[in-house]
């Protein structure tokens, strides 16, 4: 569960590192978003080696789709799914990844989604 004031990390290659959430957008009085969730974040951190050539700035507001999350999430089918670490992905305004590049795995369920264009940037698909 991520809510206001939580670091995520960064998965993909448009030069930001860690983030903080400002605002938790969808629903009516959310407090936490979820995997697949639409969120507002600030830029904290950039990566070291693609500070030159960064597609993003540091202190830049920027909206970031969750994709991974320490929290238990349920599927459709009971299962549980379990990261190791809060993670987004950096969207533009339009709702298109910033990045080119996705690294590690996402949940099987973007599949399904209208973010189909990351999990096809994805390394692999899990559950």
């Amino acid at each position: 569960m991520i809510q206001n004031g939580t670091y995520l990390n960064v998965i993909d290659n448009s030069g930001a590192k860690n983030v903080c959430c400002i605002k938790v957008s969808p629903g009516y009085r959310n407090r936490y978003a979820s995997i697949g969730d639409v969120i507002v974040v600030s830029v904290k951190n950039l990566r070291t080696k693609r500070r030159a050539t960064s597609k993003v700035k540091k202190g830049e507001v920027l909206k970031a789709l969750v994709v991974r999350t320490k929290s238990p999430s349920k599927e459709y089918s009971n299962k549980t799914l379990t990261f190791f670490e809060n993670s987004v992905v950096l969207l533009t305004p339009k709702h298109r990844p910033i990045g080119t590049r996705i690294f590690g795995v996402l949940p099987k369920s973007f599949r399904y989604t209208k973010h189909l264009k990351i999990a096809s940037l994805s390394v692999g698909l899990v559950f």
